[in-house]
């Protein structure tokens, strides 16, 4: 269905295109964009996450079409964890399982290929769509961090959700 691949800077462009409103931005980059995105923003993002993050392109396996991004970040060998991040996917084929199949690749890179034990990320607790892919690849619900980000005039909360190693495998 996907590979991931390592982003390389004549990605960035779709990035910038599939993002389309400050809400949108902060839902999927966090606080430290700003929008507009543009590609100067992720090229630094990119530049100073060199050694804890690892930015992957999802590309379709019989098109080789870009069809989303994820990022595994806070990439921390000593304790073998790591943080999913900035889970992307191009705005015309949501809802087709590709999310899942996207994030299912990074958990894989994650445990197989970077020896992790424990993977965790953050998703605003309005976004059940996201919730309910990221709970169908295993991960759980671990508490809620409330008020977390301002968006104008309102607070979000972020529900913080892991992934042990064992219950990957026992999946």
């Amino acid at each position: 269905m996907i590979r991931l691949e390592p982003l390389a800077p004549a990605d960035w462009k779709r990035l910038v295109e599939w993002t389309d409103s400050p809400e949108f931005l902060l839902q999927w980059a966090g606080p430290q964009f700003r929008f507009p995105l543009d590609e100067e923003q992720i090229k630094a993002h990119v530049e100073e996450g060199a050694g804890i993050r690892r930015n992957f392109k999802a590309v379709l396996q019989d098109s080789g079409e870009m069809a989303g991004h994820v990022e595994l970040n806070h990439i921390n060998l000593e304790n073998r964890s790591a943080t999913v991040s900035r889970v992307l996917l191009d705005p015309h084929r949501r809802g087709g399982g590709l999310g899942a199949a996207m994030v299912e690749e990074a958990v894989r890179i994650g445990f197989e290929g970077l020896g992790l034990h424990r993977l965790d990320l953050y998703v605003f607790d309005f976004n059940r769509s996201a919730i309910a892919c990221y709970e169908k690849v295993g991960f759980r619900r671990e508490g809620v961090l409330r008020h977390a980000r301002r968006m104008g005039d309102e607070y979000w909360n972020l529900c913080v959700m892991g992934l042990l190693e064992d219950e990957w495998r026992g999946l």
